[in-house]
């Protein structure tokens, strides 16, 4: 039976997160808050768990999670390489509404899905989220949502889509931003021979005149695709 807290209480936080924490390790599902949408969550490393994220919201391995980190340290533990341009992305806008799509480190032992080698990667800007993410590692998290539905921006549109598939929902009030993170691929920065090129799969919480401040001609001028969301 699924168990929600107030994360907004005090007296609800500390048996939320500690709940929440034995969650992950079970191999079970929780529903967090960050600063774009909520977002289910699921041990990134624990393949059965990733399988139930994804069952959970009705979507297939096609459409792997990104994954949430606390830091760039993790960031750099993840991805195969991280380059310049998107160091300075980073800087600017970490923790943000940014999911970077960049080819995965190969020694990792994981399976988000059909990833085709790449990992997309966000340090949310949300407390609750950050602790938790301390404390556990990193975290396949999608939009707390079932697939072709709008993304939950507060706990009680997550709990009416996604109801006991989730073991613990942590309630932090409405999402800061309440629109999901903008989503860039910049694969072709490390990918030898491919030209250097970023492009945005999703329009989102980061305006592309704001990244084109950061990356200037780097950033590809096409339309971006319009993918079920992602925090």
């Amino acid at each position: 039976m699924s168990t929600l807290f107030d994360c907004r209480d005090d007296e609800q936080l500390l048996p939320g997160m500690r709940q929440a924490r034995q969650a992950i390790s079970r191999g079970d599902l929780v529903v967090m808050p960050t600063d774009t949408v909520y977002g289910v969550a699921a041990d990134a490393f624990n393949a059965r768990a990733v399988q139930r994220l994804l069952d959970a919201k009705g979507r297939g391995r096609q459409s792997p999670p990104p994954v949430l980190v606390a830091g760039q340290a993790t960031l750099r533990a993840l991805v195969a390489e991280v380059p310049e341009p998107v160091e300075r992305l980073v800087a600017e806008f970490w923790p943000g509404g940014l999911t970077i799509v960049l080819p995965s480190q190969p020694s990792l032992s994981w399976d988000l899905g059909e990833t085709h080698g790449t990992v997309a990667v966000r340090m949310p800007a949300h407390r609750i989220a950050l602790e938790l993410l301390e404390e556990t590692g990193p975290l396949a998290v999608s939009s707390a949502n079932l697939t072709g539905r709008p993304a939950a921006v507060e706990i009680g549109e997550a709990q009416a889509m996604l109801g006991e598939s989730i073991d613990v929902y942590l309630d932090g009030g409405p999402a800061d931003v309440g629109v999901a993170s903008t989503i860039l691929d910049a694969t072709s920065l490390v990918v030898r021979g491919a030209e250097p090129r970023v492009r945005i799969l999703r329009d989102g919480a980061i305006a592309r005149d704001r990244l084109r401040e950061v990356l200037g001609d780097l950033l590809e001028d096409a339309e971006p695709a319009a993918p079920d969301g992602t925090g």
